[in-house]
């Protein structure tokens, strides 16, 4: 442990500050393809799930490249945010392991979306070679280093719900700061 930072040296900043650079990788993706994407595809899934309630496709169309821009910057704020907690605990940060939980399920989730339209979806092709496997790795170095805190169900849906509960504040802040 090195007293003058409070870091616990068995967790390097790989594992930490990682989750950003990983994250930023698989944003850069969604970046450059999700605009495009949703103006090409939602009429497809749109016929195949009538169950999703009409406000929600009004919602997810009226999403452009400058509100998806502005949304990836403020996700970034969370995510430098999560990463930096990380590297000062030593990776023990609750806010940081709720996050990196988040981002590996978030990858899982695209894996999903891929499969239920049967082809591409944006961030699906970072998501089965960096996402994922980071956020396993990044989880077993945690947990060699002692400082993985137990996983239960109720923490996988914590994850997976503060990764959403994210992507709709970043949202929302988007079309605050676009408005003005």
């Amino acid at each position: 442990m090195d007293e003058r930072l409070g870091v616990d040296e068995r967790v390097d900043a790989a594992v930490t500050l990682g989750l950003l650079a990983a994250w930023a990788l698989h944003d850069a993706e969604e970046l450059l393809t999700t605009p495009r994407w949703l103006r090409r595809n939602v009429p497809g899934p749109r016929e195949r799930f009538p169950a999703v309630p009409e406000a929600v496709w009004r919602r997810v169309s009226a999403i452009d490249g400058r509100e998806f821009a502005v949304a990836v910057g403020a996700m970034a704020t969370i995510v430098a945010t999560a990463s930096a907690a990380g590297r000062l605990t030593g990776g023990r940060s609750g806010f940081y392991q709720v996050a990196l939980n988040g981002f590996g399920l978030h990858g899982v989730v695209h894996l999903a979306q891929a499969a239920a339209v049967r082809g591409y979806t944006p961030g699906a092709a970072t998501s089965p070679f960096l996402v994922i496997p980071f956020s396993l790795w990044a989880r077993g170095r945690l947990r060699r280093a002692g400082v993985l805190r137990p996983t239960r169900p109720r923490d996988l849906a914590t994850g997976l719900a503060a990764a959403g509960a994210a992507v709709v504040a970043s949202h929302a802040v988007a079309r605050r700061v676009l408005s003005r």
